[in-house]
């Protein structure tokens, strides 16, 4: 009796490489929308993210000093108000210290400037006239090519209100971040499936500290960034050097159009006072403190801080400025950075084939 041969499979239309990169491509896409989606709906809420982001970032910035307060046995509630007193001081000193060095040279930077016209058209004739009429007609352009930002500057008390709202909601988050951090455990806890928690927990850790490493070395920047253009400043004699220096540590925490702004001011000042020369000096000193963090220390201070290779650095902030602008080069860094160690996590965990056991 003939025994019959069971059928063999049909063979793949398509060799293993070709579905291995096809499967791969699925799990990419998936990824890829997620991330789109939850982008969207950050965009559509952003009245309401954006003060949680900024209090996650100032929570990871201020945290060192909450915890020595606690450590002196002072009470949860107290230290938490006395952490966020203490950053409404430094930054209101700071802004006032700066407000004031503005002012006091304002009217020299203006004459300063008209001198600088006159002064151009006269040495580079037809060149300077035509400098001279573009600043003439830079109202003109201004109203012809910039309607949207001339309209948001009319409406800039709406404006101004919202930033205020954020800002004190932003300091009430910090608040209870600071003095509820020991609940979010439990809360984390409680949200996820069970069985789950320990992996949670160590993902949401490996986040934060990602984000405290960034704050961190972004203070460093900023404080070192300040102290070297302050002394520059000050060798100058350029006036305002103590004001200008606070400007220079506040708007480090804006990505390169901070430096840009600081820096202009900084060399405006330098104009009136001091004159063309000494401007000169002030602006070489700007660019090679700015050359300085852009190419050496940033890179290698935010790369070490937050874990991440100076050219992924470079992307995240390209990428969260096409996504958010300035506010998107601000948490692009921290977020990419929690989002590799929450990567790093699952592959430690899971990258072996077996996930752990975890108590509930």
């Amino acid at each position: 009796m003939q025994t019959s041969r069971a059928p063999l499979p049909p063979e793949p239309l398509l060799p293993e490489p070709a579905r291995r990169l096809g499967a791969w491509c699925v799990v990419v896409l998936l990824v890829a929308g997620v991330a789109a989606v939850f982008v969207w709906l950050c965009v559509v809420f952003k009245t309401a993210v954006t003060p949680v982001l900024l209090a996650i970032l100032g929570t990871a910035l201020l945290r060192p000093l909450y915890r020595r307060l606690l450590r002196v046995k002072v009470r949860k509630s107290l230290a938490a108000a006395i952490t966020v007193a203490a950053v409404l001081v430094v930054v209101g000193g700071a802004t006032y210290i700066v407000v004031a060095a503005l002012i006091e040279t304002g009217d020299q930077i203006v004459a300063s400037l008209r001198r600088a016209a006159v002064d151009i058209a006269e040495h580079f004739g037809a060149a300077g006239t035509s400098l001279e009429d573009l600043a003439k007609n830079a109202r003109r352009l201004l109203e012809k090519f910039g309607g949207t930002a001339a309209s948001g500057v009319i409406s800039g008390l709406s404006v101004v209100g919202q930033m205020l709202a954020t800002a004190v909601l932003a300091l009430l988050l910090i608040f209870f971040f600071l003095r509820d951090s020991d609940r979010a455990v439990g809360s984390l806890r409680s949200l996820v499936p069970a069985g789950t928690g320990d992996t949670a927990e160590a993902m949401a850790r490996r986040a934060f500290e990602a984000v405290e490493g960034f704050m961190r070395g972004t203070t460093l920047v900023a404080f070192v960034d300040a102290v070297l253009i302050g002394i520059g400043l000050l060798v100058l004699r350029v006036p305002g050097a103590v004001g200008l220096a606070a400007l220079v540590f506040v708007t480090a925490y804006i990505p390169y159009l901070g430096a840009f702004l600081s820096g202009a001011v900084a060399v405006l000042v330098a104009l009136a006072d001091r004159g063309f020369v000494i401007a000169l000096w002030t602006f070489g000193v700007v660019l090679a403190v700015q050359a300085i963090e852009g190419n050496v220390l940033q890179p290698m201070v935010q790369s070490r801080t937050v874990q991440m290779h100076p050219a992924a650095v470079l992307l995240a902030l390209t990428a969260g400025a096409s996504v958010a602008g300035i506010l998107g080069m601000l948490l692009a860094v921290p977020l990419t950075a929690a989002a590799t160690g929450i990567l790093g996590e699952l592959r430690a965990r899971y990258g072996s084939g077996a996930a752990p056991e975890e108590t509930a």
